[in-house]
């Protein structure tokens, strides 16, 4: 019976290696769940520019005592404007939304707002995705929910949905509440 050599052997063996890798990323517990360094810690300063005639955000909007949605958003970016039906109702029911435009053109971002109504409470630009990093962001849409006094609660990775609304983002502001 003729020898295989190791070598032979070697390419089947790493992409063995590689398919049970890739297998268990998919089958995951929560397919949809992004790791974040930042839950239950401090959330990192939103180091932001204001945006003409939009409200700025201010130094202690984290840790004024009321519990706050921090959403990453862009207008070039098209699940954002997939998810912007949810910020205005969730505005409409009193929640406090600070809006982080990420790596935009300020008249754009403007016109976002004009068009489909401005569901911040106040909004910061991120022009060069610096505060995006500190975050942890891995693409515009995502949203924070941090409580009153400046930990990070939850994190959605996506466009938030009515779904995500009923399912994760509520759930997670009443879950700030409490602590």
């Amino acid at each position: 019976m003729p020898r295989i050599s190791l070598l032979v052997l070697l390419p089947l063996v790493a992409f063995a290696g590689l398919a049970g890798l890739f297998l268990g990323g998919i089958y995951r517990e929560d397919p949809e769940a992004l790791p974040s360094t930042l839950l239950g810690r401090n959330a990192p300063v939103l180091d932001v520019v204001a945006l003409k005639e939009v409200a700025a955000i201010g130094p202690d909007e984290l840790t004024n005592g009321s519990v706050t949605l921090v959403n990453f958003w862009a207008s070039w970016c098209a699940p954002c404007r997939i998810e912007h039906p949810q910020l205005m109702r969730l505005k409409h029911d009193g929640f406090a939304i600070l809006g982080v435009n990420y790596k935009d053109d300020p008249q754009k971002a403007r016109r976002f707002l004009d068009e489909l109504g401005n569901p911040f409470k106040a909004v910061g630009a991120d022009p060069r995705g610096r505060t995006a990093i500190e975050w942890g962001v891995y693409g515009v849409p995502e949203t924070f929910v941090v409580n009153g006094k400046g930990k990070v609660v939850s994190r959605f990775a996506g466009p938030v949905t009515e779904q995500i609304l009923e399912r994760r983002i509520r759930p997670a502001v009443e879950t700030a509440l409490a602590r």
